[in-house]
């Protein structure tokens, strides 16, 4: 494989060269949540994605070591939530190993097919689990959108070099 000049100096594939390439790529920050054996479980996810408008669909990856993958690999519905930049401590918390994530200071309640869903979020839809792809130490799920809202406040989180940022006008 050649590279063109003036594109740099070329690294083999390894984890680390995708991460380093990855920062520089910003996304939207979302919070996926389910209804687990022992109660509600959620992760915060950078990789969500539209995948179809008929039917809705939509997609985003978890990793098979992560805390909620036993609730998200076996359960049929999950919660998914559209993170405004008023969320950044919200993203933390669900990014975080070990944290209460359903604690005193996250605002949540059941909703619909018994799924956590978050307060106070810009949008949030309940999807029912219609694939699980492998895909290295994780898994792409794919999911059908049953219901939402897209009326919550706030311009939306970001996360970008490692960190969450907000939009600059």
């Amino acid at each position: 494989m050649t590279v063109a000049p003036g594109t740099g100096t070329a690294r083999p594939a390894s984890p680390d060269l995708l991460r380093s390439v990855f920062r520089r790529h910003a996304a939207g920050v979302a919070v996926i949540t389910a209804r687990g054996r022992r109660g509600p479980v959620g992760f915060t996810a950078t990789s969500l994605a539209s995948v179809s408008a008929e039917p809705p669909m939509l997609s985003f990856a978890v990793g098979t070591g992560s805390s909620s993958w036993q609730a998200i690999a076996t359960g049929e519905h999950v919660g998914v939530h559209v993170l405004g930049e008023h969320q950044q401590e919200l993203a933390a918390t669900f990014a975080r190993s070990g944290a209460d994530r359903f604690g005193a200071d996250t605002a949540w309640r059941d909703g619909p097919a018994g799924v956590p869903v978050l307060d106070d979020v810009p949008a949030w839809m309940v999807c029912k689990v219609v694939a699980r792809v492998p895909a290295g130490d994780h898994r792409l799920v794919v999911a059908e959108v049953l219901l939402g809202d897209p009326t919550g406040h706030g311009r939306p989180l970001l996360y970008h070099q490692g960190r969450f940022n907000r939009l600059s006008d």
